[in-house]
């Protein structure tokens, strides 16, 4: 983690430190929300910024099974990777009281804000659920990144589509969700929440399908106000590295350069091309942040 005298040298101070939120969220699983979220954890601390890394999944616990897995490399290889400051929350049970559902928010509200003044960026997994606390995790981002599957299938998180005339009847349970956490963001404090959509396993195949998923979300992001990334494309070393708790932006470091295959250079260059979308302010010490 980067000192304090690193932060006041880039021209922040104490007082007007504020670390950037990227909150990945999506109601539908198996979109990749992980998977994105850890590989643009480790490009951004390779950039030189402070991370703290938010799991309000812990039920499902992928998140923060991947950042275990990386602990457990660390400790088996005496490698050197980068590590975010991890935390993990969970959604309070069905049979939770109201006071309880409001001590988990109010701890999750704390851990936040405290994360704010210690870090650059702090980026949170939520659940594929509309709970108190994911509703709560996504009035805090500054960024939204949504992971869907290049399908009309995975469409349905975004919005309903009248099958028959392939026509946009209205906005999902999940956009909608995200319409009024942006109310709530803009009461609390005046910011803005930038949405980001992020096609992944974009293929040349079935033309037809692709062509339509194009228009829908063109149509629906004018209509709802979000971006278009493109995101992942269908790589199995993706899976592989989960296992050990790396990613593709730790190969050139943990195997050699000379592991590193053409699809590898890809696949790095699409992590990359993710993170420089969020609208990160300059890394501490840059040329950039110190002028």
């Amino acid at each position: 983690m980067l000192g304090l005298g690193n932060k006041i040298d880039s021209g922040q101070t104490p007082q007007s430190k504020r670390a950037h939120v990227v909150v990945i969220g999506n109601e539908k699983g198996g979109s990749g929300k992980s998977t994105a979220a850890m590989h643009m954890v480790v490009a951004m601390l390779q950039q030189g910024r402070s991370v703290a890394t938010i799991d309000v999944d812990a039920r499902q616990g992928t998140f923060s099974r991947y950042v275990a897995n990386r602990t457990r490399f660390v400790q088996a290889s005496g490698k050197d990777v980068d590590m975010p400051e991890h935390y993990r929350l969970d959604e309070p049970a069905e049979a939770a009281s109201a006071a309880e559902r409001e001590a988990e928010q109010e701890k999750l509200r704390l851990l936040i804000e405290g994360a704010m003044i210690n870090h650059d960026v702090i980026v949170i997994d939520t659940p594929g659920s509309s709970g108190g606390l994911s509703r709560l995790a996504h009035s805090y981002a500054d960024t939204l990144v949504t992971p869907i599957n290049d399908s009309l299938v995975d469409f349905d998180v975004l919005a309903h589509v009248d099958g028959a005339k392939m026509e946009i009847r209205g906005p999902s349970h999940y956009a909608e969700m995200v319409w009024e956490q942006k109310k709530v963001r803009a009461d609390r404090d005046g910011g803005s929440i930038d949405w980001i959509v992020m096609r992944n396993r974009l293929s040349s195949l079935d033309a037809h399908n692709k062509r339509e998923m194009e228009r829908l979300i063109r149509e629906l992001s004018s209509r709802i106000r979000f971006r278009v990334i493109p995101g992942f494309g269908e790589r199995v070393i993706f899976r592989e590295l989960f296992l050990v708790g790396l990613t593709i932006m730790d190969l050139k470091d943990a195997a050699g350069p000379q592991s590193l295959s053409a699809s590898h250079h890809s696949a790095r260059q699409e992590v990359l091309t993710i993170v420089n979308a969020l609208g990160l302010p300059p890394p501490p010490g840059s040329v950039v942040a110190a002028s």
